[in-house]
């Protein structure tokens, strides 16, 4: 009995986390459309009032508005004109106390993490983490530089630890190129394995029972 209900869990739960995932991402999107609604309905007259909150009952339109909202923006900051407005825009938040610090803050790492010409999360690396002779899997998110670069004297590189089952937490570590072993595989392959604790593994390997029953003759 048990056995049956530990392989019945095992179907399930995969399909139970991803639905649990994206009706959480279709709330925030809904709550991202229903206060881009709350602001026309404060602005329009009263008049529109009733058409503009029949559109919350309409399935998917926030999606569909967020979606095609994020389309337009990039078309319109993809030309010269678009980038110059981007500058104004940029310049304006960077002069408003508290929200320049945010603002910069998060762009940066936006900008660096989702450019194509990045370098961060690019390489997955091996580094002995906590402590000598405990190994674990780690990103690169680029080199030190500046008085950091100059205090660290030798060649260093910018490491993320991810936690796991949850990747989305984890430690910064600065660590000598020397100490850090380049893995081969890719990094989806890597998050994979972080995030099944080391039950999936990586891609184009084999677990040890797997390899001694392939080499089992006939």
């Amino acid at each position: 009995m048990k056995k049956y209900i530990v392989t019945g869990l095992l179907v399930w739960l995969p399909l139970a986390i991803t639905i649990w995932v994206l009706l959480w991402v279709l709330g925030l999107i809904n709550s991202v459309f229903a206060s881009m609604l709350a602001a026309l309905l404060a602005v329009a007259p009263a008049s529109l009032h009733d058409s503009i909150d029949g559109l919350r009952h309409v399935p998917g339109l926030g999606l569909v508005i967020l979606v095609g909202g994020m389309l337009l923006t990039g078309v319109f900051v993809a030309n010269i004109f678009g980038q110059w407005w981007l500058r104004q825009w940029d310049r304006l938040l960077s002069n408003i106390p508290i929200v320049k610090s945010i603002y910069s803050s998060v762009k940066q790492v936006s900008d660096t993490l989702f450019s194509s010409s990045g370098n961060a999360f690019r390489e997955a690396v091996l580094v002995q983490y906590p402590h000598q002779g405990s190994w674990t899997i780690a990103f690169v998110t680029g080199k030190p530089s500046g008085e950091v670069a100059e205090a660290l004297g030798e060649e260093h590189v910018s490491l993320y630890v991810p936690t796991t089952p949850n990747p989305t937490s984890g430690f910064f570590l600065m660590m000598p190129r020397a100490s850090v072993r380049p893995l081969k595989m890719s990094v989806d392959a890597a998050l994979k394995h972080i995030i099944s604790m080391g039950v999936v593994a990586p891609e184009g390997e084999i677990s040890a029972d797997e390899g001694s029953a392939r080499n089992q003759p006939g």
